[in-house]
C-alpha cells in the first residue's frame, strides 16, 4: 500500500461530500448517524440545493459549470482546510476517480474516502487495466487496447475483431464515450463521436475496441478492501437493463447464479481488486455469457450508483464501511460472515422523455412525494434516494437523475410487486421523467421471466414503445384541461382572444385535435389523431364535448395544487393536471396518459412552422454543424449535433429539402425551444 496514505488511519470528526444531489444527501445521512459533522459544497446552480440545505455547513466552489465548480480540485481542497473537513467523500462522478485529486489530499493531510491514487490510475486506463487483469488471471473480452490510436489502425483492429464491436472511450465511464458499430460503413462516423464526448467528459480522446456480445448480461460483484490486506465480496448485481449504456434498473442477487458461479465471480473479482492495492468499496463489472463464461469489463473505483441493492440483501451501510475503512479500521466482517437475505430492485428516476429518444428535460419541480401509507407499503420495504424536493429546480448543468427507488422482498416476485405498488405511488410532477417508462419495464412479461440481456430495452422497443390506446375518457379530459386553460388564458387578455375569435359570454364551438406526442408531426398516422368539438355558452356553464360522435356533459373543477375533478356525464374523476406547452399531462392510479392539444377551428401556423424551423428539444450546446446552408438534404438525414447533460443529440431533417439558415454555431448555448435553423421542404 502507498505511503502517501497513512492519512487513513487518522480519525476525522468532519466530512467534506464533494458532490451533489442524490448520493451528497445519501452519504451525509450515514455520516450523522455516525456523529460526523457534515460539509457540504455547491456549485451557483446549486445554492439552494437539498444537499447543501442538510449539510452542517456548504462552501460555494464557483460558476454552474462542473468544470469551473465540482470539478477544481483546488477549490475542493481549499473548501475542507476552511472547514476543518479532516476527510472528503467524493460520492461517484465529478473527482470521485480522479488521482491528481487524491494526491492533492494526501499533499495537504485530508483523508479521502476512497483508494489510493495508484488504485485508480491502474483501472482509469482501460486499455492498462485489461493488461493487468490478463495479469491477474481474470478473463478478458477479445479487443484492441493499445495505445497507437490512429483511425485507419483502429479500423482496421475492428475489422479484425469483426462486427459488431464497441468503441468506447479509454479513460471513460458512464456510457460516455462508448458506440456500438454494427459495419465497418458506419466506423469513422462512430468513432469521431465518441471522441468529442470523450473529450468534452474526460478531456481524453484515446479509445479501446471490443468485440460486441450479441445477448451478454451486465453483472458486477461488490468488492470491499481495507488497509489490512483483507478483501470481501459482497455477490452480485444484475445491470442488464440500460438505455445508451446506462443502467435503468438494477437487482440483486442476479437471477439465475449458482453458488459456484457466484464464487468463481467474487474471487475473480476480489484479484482483481488486491492485484492493484485496493483500499474501499469498488465495482468489478463483468460480461455474463449464456454459456455461464463471463469476461471482465471494467472496474469502478468508487461507490455505485446502485449500491443500495447490496445494502439491501446483507443488510450492511456500505458507506458507513467506507468511513470505517478510511479512518484505519479492518473490514467488519468477513466472507464466511456475508450473508443474502431475499431480493432487492433499484429503478433510477430520470428527468427525461423516454418517449422522444429519452431526451433530458429541465423545469421545476412542483411535486415531489411518495405516499408510502396511502400505497400500503413497509417503510422498511421502500427506500427513496433523492437530491431533491418540491419547488427545486432541475437544471442542465449536470446528470439528469433525481432519485432512486430501492425496494426489498423476499423473494424476486414480491421484490418486483413491491417495485411496481411504489412506483405507482411515486408522484413527480413539473418535469417530465421516465416514471411510467419504468412501470413499462417492471411488468414486461420478458423482465418478470428474467430474460435479460444489455439489449433489453432494444430488443423489446416494440412493446415498450407501443402507440398507446387512448379512451373516450381519456381524450375528453385533455381536451377539457386544454379548453379550461383557454378559457382562463381568455379572461386574462391573452392573446389567444385577439386572434381567433373565442368569446366567453357567446356560444362558440372551438375544434381541437389530440395525438400521442410521438406522432406530432407523424401525417402517415392520422389515427393517432381524435377530433373534439367543444361547445359552451359562457364561461360558467359546462362542456359539451363531441368525440367521434359521441356527446359528453364535461366540467372541470379545480382542487388543491394540480389536483383537478373531471366530470363526463355525472362520472367525477380526481386527477393530477397540467399543461406542459400544447402537451397535457395527466396522473392517477392508473398511470400517466400525456396528449399533444392543438387547436384545428382557428388560422394555425404551427403545422406551417414545424416544416419551416427545428427548435431546441432541450437545453443544452450546439457540437458540430453537419450541413452547410444551402446544401439538399433528404429526410432523417442529420443536420446538427447538441449536447445535453453530458448527452450528445442529433438532430435530423424532417423532410426532403434544404437548410436555409443555422441561427447558432458550435459552441453556442440554446434554450429549450430556441429555432435552431430555418428549413425549407421541397416542393
Amino acid at each position: 500500500m502507498s505511503q502517501t496514505h497513512d492519512s487513513r488511519t487518522t480519525p476525522f470528526d468532519t466530512l467534506l461530500v464533494a458532490n451533489r444531489g442524490e448520493i451528497a444527501c445519501r452519504v451525509m445521512r450515514t455520516a450523522r448517524a455516525m456523529g460526523l459533522r457534515t460539509v457540504a459544497v455547491y456549485s451557483d446552480a446549486d445554492a439552494d440545493a437539498r444537499h447543501v440545505r442538510e449539510a452542517d455547513e456548504a462552501v460555494r466552489l464557483g460558476p454552474a459549470a462542473a468544470r469551473e465548480s465540482y470539478l477544481k480540485v483546488e477549490a475542493v481542497v481549499e473548501a475542507a482546510k476552511r472547514t476543518g473537513a479532516g476527510a472528503i467523500h467524493p460520492g461517484y462522478g465529478f473527482l470521485s476517480e480522479n488521482g491528481a485529486f487524491v494526491e492533492a489530499l494526501d499533499a495537504a493531510g485530508i483523508t479521502f474516502v476512497g483508494p489510493p491514487a495508484s488504485a485508480i490510475a491502474a483501472m482509469g486506463d482501460k486499455s492498462a487495466a485489461k493488461a493487468r487483469m490478463a495479469n491477474a488471471g481474470v478473463p478478458l473480452v477479445p479487443g484492441y487496447h493499445g495505445d497507437d490510436q490512429d483511425d485507419a489502425l483502429l479500423r482496421r483492429e475492428a475489422d479484425k475483431i469483426g462486427y459488431p464491436v464497441l468503441l468506447k472511450a479509454s479513460a471513460g465511464g458512464g456510457g460516455k464515450g462508448m458506440r456500438v458499430v454494427e459495419s465497418g460503413e458506419n466506423f469513422q462516423a462512430a468513432l469521431d463521436g465518441c471522441r468529442r464526448e470523450s473529450q468534452a467528459a474526460f478531456g481524453d480522446t484515446r479509445m479501446l475496441i471490443e468485440k460486441y456480445l450479441t445477448q451478454p448480461r451486465h453483472v458486477e460483484v461488490q468488492v470491499f478492501c481495507d488497509s489490512h490486506g483483507n478483501g470481501v465480496y459482497l455477490f452480485e448485481r444484475d445491470c442488464s437493463v440500460q438505455r445508451r449504456h446506462q443502467k435503468v434498473l438494477e437487482e440483486a442477487p442476479a437471477p439465475g447464479m449458482t453458488a459456484e458461479l457466484r464464487r468463481e465471480m467474487g474471487e475473480a473479482a476480489v484479484r482483481a481488486a488486491k492485484e492493484i492495492g485496493y483500499v474501499g468499496a469498488g465495482t468489478v463489472e463483468f460480461l455474463l455469457d449464456k454459456d455461464g463464461s463471463f469476461y471482465f469489463m471494467e472496474m469502478n473505483t468508487r461507490l455505485q450508483v446502485e449500491h443500495p441493492v447490496t445494502e439491501m440483501i446483507t443488510g450492511q451501510d456500505l458507506v458507513e464501511w467506507q468511513l470505517r475503512v478510511a479512518m484505519g479500521e479492518a473490514l467488519p466482517l468477513t466472507q464466511d460472515e456475508l450473508t443474502i437475505t431475499g431480493h432487492s430492485f433499484e429503478a433510477r428516476l430520470y428527468a427525461e422523455d423516454p418517449e422522444q429518444d429519452f431526451l433530458p428535460a429541465t423545469g421545476t419541480l412542483t411535486r415531489f412525494a411518495m405516499d408510502l401509507e396511502g400505497a400500503g407499503l413497509d417503510p422498511e420495504r421502500v427506500r427513496l434516494d433523492s437530491g431533491v424536493e418540491t419547488g427545486d429546480v432541475v437544471s442542465m448543468h449536470y446528470d439528469p437523475m433525481l432519485a432512486k427507488l430501492i425496494v426489498h422482498g423476499d423473494d424476486r416476485d414480491q421484490a418486483l410487486s413491491t417495485l411496481n405498488r411504489a412506483l405507482a405511488a411515486l408522484d413527480v410532477q413539473g418535469v417530465v421523467t421516465n416514471r411510467a417508462f419504468l412501470q413499462r419495464l417492471a411488468t414486461h412479461p420478458s423482465f418478470k421471466a428474467c430474460e435479460l440481456d444489455t439489449r433489453f430495452i432494444e430488443k423489446n422497443e416494440a412493446t415498450l414503445f407501443a402507440p398507446k390506446q387512448y379512451s373516450i375518457e381519456e381524450y375528453a379530459g385533455a381536451a377539457l384541461i386544454g379548453l379550461n386553460q383557454l378559457a382562463r388564458e381568455c379572461e386574462s387578455d391573452s392573446p389567444w382572444d385577439r386572434h381567433d375569435g373565442f368569446r366567453l359570454n357567446a356560444p362558440h364551438t372551438i375544434r381541437i385535435s389530440l395525438c400521442d406526442p410521438a406522432h406530432v408531426q407523424d401525417d402517415e398516422n392520422s389515427e393517432n389523431v381524435v377530433v373534439v368539438e367543444g361547445t359552451r355558452a359562457s364561461g360558467a356553464d359546462p362542456w359539451d364535448l363531441t368525440i367521434g360522435g359521441e356527446t359528453l356533459t364535461a366540467r372541470l373543477q379545480h382542487l388543491e395544487g394540480d389536483a383537478v375533478a373531471v366530470t363526463l356525464n355525472g362520472h367525477r374523476r380526481r386527477l393530477q393536471a397540467r399543461r406542459d406547452g400544447n402537451v397535457v399531462v395527466m396522473v392517477d392510479p392508473r398511470g400517466e396518459t400525456r396528449l399533444f392539444w392543438r387547436r384545428i377551428d382557428a388560422i394555425d401556423h404551427g403545422h406551417h412552422e414545424a416544416e419551416s424551423t427545428l427548435t431546441a428539444p432541450m437545453h443544452g450546446t450546439v457540437v458540430a454543424l453537419l450541413v452547410e446552408a444551402g446544401q439538399k438534404v433528404e429526410k432523417g438525414m442529420p443536420l446538427m449535433v447538441m449536447e445535453a447533460m453530458k448527452m450528445e443529440h442529433t438532430m435530423t431533417a424532417p423532410a426532403d429539402g434544404h437548410v436555409e439558415s443555422f441561427h447558432f454555431n458550435a459552441g453556442d448555448t440554446v434554450g429549450q425551444g430556441d429555432v435552431l435553423l430555418e428549413f425549407a421542404p421541397a416542393e
